[in-house]
């Protein structure tokens, strides 16, 4: 980061984000069609949080690292509300009980791409921060679920 750069919460990041992306994504969704604007969008989002977490591991990245690193990251300002599941050596298991970045979306009026952006984008993010991790989520409050499970573990 450079030096009169001053470092936001990724909640407040997301925001400024969406304030651009929203309105440029559904221009061309209007112009291009639906479907295959949003394919690209999810592909390119995707690469941007694979070289990401490229960009934030470090050796014996694991579990530990990405709870370190990474998960209080993402939980800055109370942006989740979790309950641990499980949380072992090979286990990262959590529910997202209530998600500001679900929220924000909705307030500004981009629900329907706010997975789009943001929650496709996870399990890239753990491709490139550690290959030898795997995320299994079946569930997220975007897509109006009571919770966003989420489950890391040693592939």
């Amino acid at each position: 980061m450079k030096e009169n750069y001053t470092e936001v919460p990724l909640l407040q990041q997301r925001e400024i984000e969406i304030k651009v992306l929203g309105p440029v994504i559904r221009a061309f969704a209007a112009e291009f069609g639906k479907e295959k604007t949003y394919d690209l969008v999810r592909k390119t989002m995707q690469e941007i949080s694979r070289n990401l977490g490229k960009n934030m591991s470090s050796d014996g990245n694991g579990l530990e690292n990405l709870k370190n690193k990474c998960v209080s990251k993402w939980n800055e300002g109370g942006a989740l509300e979790t309950q641990t599941k499980e949380d072992s050596g090979t286990v990262l298991s959590f529910d997202v009980t209530k998600c500001e970045f679900a929220n924000l979306y909705r307030e500004l009026g981009f629900a329907d791409i706010g997975a789009l952006i943001s929650c496709d984008r996870d399990a890239a993010f753990l491709e490139g921060f550690d290959p030898g991790l795997e995320l299994i989520r079946e569930k997220t409050l975007m897509n109006g679920d009571p919770v966003c499970d989420f489950c890391y573990r040693k592939k």
